[in-house]
């Protein structure tokens, strides 16, 4: 008993100590999140900017069971190569898809959403959370139905 104390005392102890978080080394946090220190551009000029023609789309009204999608298009209108790091839905009847590969300034995009509205009733709104090295770094994108029962003969 005296044993298996001792041993879990040293493996806590060991476990405390052995990290070394005084963060000497690490890169500071503003640094990834702020694209403008990323580029050396303090005014931000240089920084990669998505504009969206739209960032939200009703469906209008949908049977139970369908899948329909839509296309969010958008152009990088700033000054550096834009890139997409993640992009996540809330919920999982809906999918993404979109560029994996850096745009240019100028350049066009879009990210495709696919809705299913199998076992969904009633009015839906989901959110699309587009990660990008932008400034702010996250936008979100948002669809709307209204999803209805099908007629019973």
């Amino acid at each position: 008993m005296r044993t298996s104390v001792i041993v879990i005392f040293f493996l806590v102890g060991f476990a405390l100590f052995s990290c070394d978080n005084t963060g000497k080394d690490k890169l500071p946090t503003d640094v990834v999140r702020n694209t403008k220190s990323a580029t050396g551009d303090e005014s931000g000029s240089l920084a990669p900017h998505m504009h969206f023609t739209e960032t939200e789309h009703d469906f209008g009204k949908l049977i139970q069971g369908e899948k329909v999608s839509y296309s969010f298009h958008f152009t990088n209108t700033g000054g550096s190569d834009l890139l997409i790091n993640k992009v996540s839905t809330s919920c999982g009847c809906t999918v993404t898809n979109y560029p994996r590969t850096p745009l240019r300034p100028g350049e066009k995009g879009t990210i495709e959403v696919t809705f299913d509205s199998r076992h969904k009733k009633g009015h839906q709104n989901k959110t699309v959370t587009i990660m990008a090295n932008t400034e702010p770094s996250r936008t979100i994108s948002r669809i709307r139905a209204k999803v209805v029962l099908p007629e019973r003969n």
